[in-house]
């Protein structure tokens, strides 16, 4: 599409968003998408795509332009007279094009004493606008330059802003800026930029920003830290370049505090300064909750005997143990499988706490697992994000509004599902704590890690400074579960119990990856809702160890839409950006997003769903650009665009994304495959994710594979080793 802009709807100075009409030919079209620095009158060349919004109708979306200055004198006036250059108003726009015609522009640029001869200007004034001009100009040609090599336009604002009008020649004389924490355009594309400028590959700065790029792409593995003897191995790998000259540039690195560099029992391990201060933080504050502990509650035996009358049970030794942990020295972390009694010992903590008087906050890393959290305790949970206060900055990048400054308010904060969180959210959540603020964080560390970088339970239990009770005894109401027994089977390196034919967890034998999916299909589909009368959408849910493949959630996801919910004349749906959407279908949200609004039956109204909700699409308007889905008891309005970049079809998941959630009945595929997605943890917590029946479908030698490798779990990170030092720098 092509034409000038008549009219900016919005923009947003921040992230660049814009909402243009543009003007071409015939009628004004509305054009959304991401223009820094545009301004009426302009002419555009646009590229991209028609789409609907729930509330706007129907938009072009541009995925790419390209700008021309105004060659008309009409389009002229409109330009100088939008305010696009700082010093000109529409009075003196219209000085400026009668005196200059269609020169107008070239001469405010390049002669300014030219328009200094206009009555009102002063020579002064006149070189101000010309500067303004250049400035406005410039961007314009750092958006084109970058562009040639796929530097997006917000990544190209974020250069503007670091270098402003040196930004070309900053760029031209180091490439590899554009990798910087700040702008974090790809190597690859940084690199293309560099050879066409005949960069030499040995060049010191691009070795340097190569082994940042590779610091900075292991922390989406897990990694907090890299051992420098791999760090630079891999680094040179990469750049293809000899070692010494990866080991020479991580030391010019760590002398200008760019990484910082940890030595563990005569190892050097090596940080981005962001991890480093991350962890180094959450071990002093520890430390400092350690050395000034809450204060003790006095008759705590003699609470816990009141509760056993009361509710007519028994707390095994170690259940007491975690409950004088929590309420003596306000810190505890309380660990354990399926069976164990998690629950029923967290429920006791906080039924003392809040019968002294102290305001207990819950809170877990999603929106399901707060969900959980609360019906399990019968206290309102929320996401971390929420509790938190989470705002955005100008990156999109998460920052909390809840810190040292304003902190939560509570005597006490329990986060459930420990294994979940990160780093950053860990050292968020403490800077958040008040002072003599009791900390009980819960969770299994035989679950898989959090999605983001660090290992922040196994640290903690492994540096042996932070009160830990690990429940192990099955109780006995659980032990005739044999998805609970597996389990516990599993962490301990054996193989779970797989021919027994009449409890909660089955294994079906099948040799081939097309026989394990006919079979998964007619589990879900008709044999264990006519068994067991369980729906296909809300009762079953199938585990996937990954996303591609014959057994992976994308092919699964299809087949089985076709079976459960197949397309009908009843039944809308909408096609965008590749994916079908359709009334019935069971979705899963895979980003927080706390703008969202939903709505409940009684009135009620909010926004914000997060990452693993799960619902059922119950309306597809294709005139309206929405769709409407329910989410437990919220009904959450999605435009198709929002639906396409944060909706995934969730009859089948993968178990990472079922963390924090239970299902009725789990059915799940186990054969050879990737060799990193066959491990202990992944297997152990797809089977913990089921509550009445588990059915596993496959090879038995992919079970004992899974059972045997206990070693893709492993991270390199900083916490355990901080929290066990004297001092941490």
């Amino acid at each position: 599409m092509e034409g000038s802009v008549e009219n900016i709807v919005y923009h947003n100075d921040s992230n660049q968003y814009t909402v243009l009409e543009i003007n071409c030919g015939e009628e004004l079209v509305t054009v959304v998408g991401t223009f820094p620095y545009i301004s009426v009158g302009e002419k555009l060349h646009l590229y991209g795509t028609w789409t609907s919004h729930a509330t706007f109708g129907q938009q072009f979306k541009a995925e790419a332009f390209e700008r021309s200055r105004p060659e008309s004198t009409s389009a002229m006036l409109k330009y100088l007279s939008s305010g696009a250059v700082k010093g000109i108003g529409a009075a003196t726009a219209g000085k400026i094009i009668a005196a200059f015609g269609d020169e107008a522009i070239h001469i405010i640029e390049n002669d300014p004493e030219r328009l200094a001869t206009i009555k009102g200007i002063t020579l002064k004034r006149a070189r101000e606008i010309s500067e303004e001009m250049q400035r406005v100009n410039g961007i314009r040609d750092l958006m084109a330059f970058l562009g040639g090599f796929g530097v997006r336009p917000e990544d190209a604002v974020k250069v503007w802003k670091e270098y402003g009008t040196d930004s070309v020649a900053c760029i031209q004389e180091d490439p590899y800026r554009l990798c910087s924490e700040k702008i974090a355009v790809e190597f690859t594309v940084a690199d293309k930029l560099a050879e066409s400028l005949e960069y030499d590959r040995a060049n010191t700065e691009r070795v340097k920003a190569g082994i940042l790029y590779v610091l900075r792409h292991n922390l989406n593995n897990g990694h907090t830290c890299l051992p420098a003897d791999k760090l630079c191995a891999a680094a040179a790998r990469m750049l293809g370049v000899p070692l010494e000259d990866a080991q020479s540039a991580l030391l010019s690195l760590c002398q200008s505090f760019d990484a910082v560099c940890e030595n563990f029992d005569g190892r050097d391990f090596i940080f981005l300064p962001r991890q480093h201060r991350s962890e180094v933080y959450s071990a002093d504050r520890i430390r400092m909750l350690l050395k000034y502990p809450p204060e003790s509650i006095v008759g705590i035996d003699r609470e816990i005997e009141e509760i056993e009358r009361a509710e007519n049970i028994q707390y095994a030794e170690m259940q007491k143990e975690a409950i004088r942990a929590a309420l003596d020295k306000g810190l505890l972390i309380l660990t354990g499988g399926p069976g164990t009694g998690k629950t029923t010992t967290l429920n006791a903590i906080i039924r003392i706490l809040m019968e002294k008087g102290e305001a207990v906050a819950l809170a877990a890393p999603t929106g399901r697992a707060a969900k959980r959290m609360s019906e399990l305790t019968g206290v309102e949970a929320k996401t971390i994000h929420r509790l938190l206060q989470v705002d955005w900055d100008e990156n999109d990048n998460p920052v909390f509004q809840r810190n040292e400054r304003n902190p939560l308010e509570c005597d006490a904060l329990v986060i459930d599902e420990l294994s979940m969180v990160d780093s950053y959210v860990f050292e968020s959540v403490l800077r958040a704590l008040p002072i003599g603020c009791r900390l009980i964080l819960v969770g299994d560390s035989d679950q898989l890690p959090s999605v983001g970088a660090g290992n922040v339970i196994g640290d903690l239990i492994a540096s042996g400074v932070f009160p830990t009770v690990q429940l192990k005894e099955i109780f006995r109401q659980s032990m005739e579960s044999l998805i609970v027994t597996n389990a516990h089977r599993i962490v301990s390196g054996e193989m779970p119990v797989l021919n027994v034919r009449d409890n909660d967890f089955f294994f079906m034998p099948v040799d081939d990856a097309h026989t394990v999916s006919e079979t998964i299909l007619s589990l879900a589909v008709t044999r264990l809702p006519k068994r067991y009368g369980y729906s296909p959408v809300t009762d079953i849910q199938v585990l996937c160890p990954g996303r591609k493949g014959e057994l992976g959630t994308i092919e699964l996801n299809r087949r089985l839409r076709e079976q459960i919910n197949p397309q009908a004349k009843d039944k809308p749906q909408m096609t965008v950006n590749g994916t079908v959407f359709r009334v019935g279908d069971k979705v899963m949200q895979i980003k927080n997003d706390y703008d969202l609004p939903w709505s409940r039956p009684d009135g009620t109204t909010g926004e914000g769903v997060y990452n693993g909700d799960m619902g059922i699409v119950t309306d597809v308007d294709k005139a309206a650009g929405c769709m409407r889905v329910m989410v437990d008891d919220r009904e959450v309005l999605y435009d198709f665009d929002h639906a396409a970049a944060e909706l995934e079809l969730a009859y089948a998941v993968t178990v990472h994304k079922s963390q924090g959630n239970e299902f009725t009945a789990v059915i799940m595929p186990v054969f050879p495959g990737i060799p990193q997605l066959s491990y202990r943890n992944l297997l152990y917590t797809g089977i913990t994710r089921a509550k009445q029946l588990l059915i596993l479908v496959g090879r038995r030698s992919a079970i004992a594979d899974m059972v045997a490798n206990d070693r893709k779990t492993r991270r390199f990170s900083g916490l355990m080793r901080f929290l066990t030092e004297e001092t941490a720098e």
